[in-house]
């Protein structure tokens, strides 16, 4: 018979909580206080960039023998999730910051780690991703951006769209096409490109819906001319390291909608409580209780998932894919109902900026979104059932 101790795994570690309160002791007060402000301005929180790098948690995912903290899968997680929880902008900071990264640590050379991943784990830079294209988005295999073997160097052109950070990062895991007859089966390599690279220039800043205070913008790339040991890897294998990534880095982001599904759940129970009608609170009513009850159970669910994919990120599991798909998705769409209900709960006063709901509801929109829409993760998780 399985002893109690046999399911820890169904429960973080004592040191995982301990980093939970941590990680919300410091977003409550350092980086919560700006958030509406960020979302109005749609600027940079620079103030959440500050805290996290003086506390070691903008990029918990870098090894220590790069100088970084060498968080596992989970931890990474629950700082997202914490930090999203207060402003979801914010928590792309170390959310990006290992998207862009992790193709380094997967593939690069030791040498290509030590360059770029010591001065992420310093705080020094930011590093983004760019896979997406205009004309190449759920189909990534379809981008057009070119990189050409010049002697000892690449030479890339191309745009590079919906770049998460883009213009604040100082490296960027940029995907080309080095073979165009064999794309995606051993014709697209990976990059680092670096942001004062001569030919490098960005676009306006999208004006999106939500997450206003993480810039997103095109990358233009005019006759980047990169040496050859910028390369991701060996040429042809960008791009099966580029959904490798994915495969870890989509927990990331069911991390965040976890966290935004919190937020606005902590936010919805405190108001129903005080709130009253009809003589009693607003929260004593049959009708908003299972509202209330629906909105926790589809976060817990979420989160479970979410852990259990975390789990499989961090040992590497076969199944990794499947997980890493389903979490993003379920997580996401549970986002999307829990700050609807919020807003619901909250009546007219949620449907203004007054009050933090209705920027997490736009907020949780993108998780539904952004790396890999989620009728594309039911196409992975279709072609990887367990």
């Amino acid at each position: 018979m399985a002893r109690a101790a046999d399911f820890d795994l169904y429960r973080p570690a004592e040191e995982h909580e301990m980093l939970r309160e941590s990680v919300r002791a410091l977003a409550e007060a350092k980086i919560a206080p700006h958030a509406a402000e960020v979302d109005e301005a749609g600027r940079f929180p620079q103030e959440a960039l500050d805290a996290l790098v003086a506390n070691d948690l903008h990029a918990v995912h870098v090894p220590e023998e790069f100088g970084g903290a060498g968080a596992d899968a989970l931890a990474t997680v629950i700082v997202i999730e914490e930090i999203a929880r207060v402003c979801a902008s914010s928590s792309l900071i170390p959310a990006v910051n290992k998207l862009g990264s992790l193709p380094v640590m997967l593939a690069g050379s030791p040498e290509l780690q030590a360059k770029y991943l010591t001065p992420l784990a310093k705080g020094d830079v930011m590093f983004s991703y760019c896979l997406s294209e205009p004309d190449a988005g759920s189909d990534a295999g379809g981008m057009r951006t070119r990189a050409v073997r010049d002697g000892d160097t690449y030479v890339l052109n191309g745009v590079k769209r919906w770049i998460t950070n883009a213009g604040v990062s100082e490296y960027y895991t940029v995907l080309a096409v080095t073979d165009p007859d064999k794309r995606t089966r051993g014709g697209i390599s990976a990059f680092v490109v670096e942001k004062g690279d001569e030919g490098v220039s960005f676009g306006a800043p999208e004006r999106k819906l939500g997450i206003k205070g993480s810039p997103t913008r095109e990358v233009y790339l005019d006759n980047v001319t990169l040496p050859a040991d910028r390369m991701i890897g060996a040429e042809g294998t960008g791009f099966t390291t580029a959904m490798r990534t994915l495969d870890h880095t989509r927990i990331t982001i069911a991390a965040q909608a976890l966290g935004i599904a919190q937020g606005a759940l902590d936010y919805a129970k405190g108001y129903v409580r005080e709130r009253k009608q009809f003589g009693k609170p607003v929260g004593d009513f049959q009708g908003v209780q299972f509202m209330l009850a629906d909105m926790a159970m589809k976060l817990e669910a979420a989160r479970q998932l979410t852990y259990a994919a975390a789990a499989r990120s961090e040992r590497g599991d076969a199944d990794l894919t499947f997980f890493g798909a389903a979490a993003k998705c379920y997580a996401s769409d549970a986002a999307m109902d829990i700050t609807t209900d919020a807003v619901q709960l909250l009546g007219g006063y949620g449907y203004t900026r007054d009050y933090p709901v209705e920027r997490m509801m736009r907020d949780a929109k993108i998780t539904q979104i952004y790396e890999g829409t989620n009728q594309v993760q039911r196409i992975v998780m279709a072609r990887n059932l367990p």
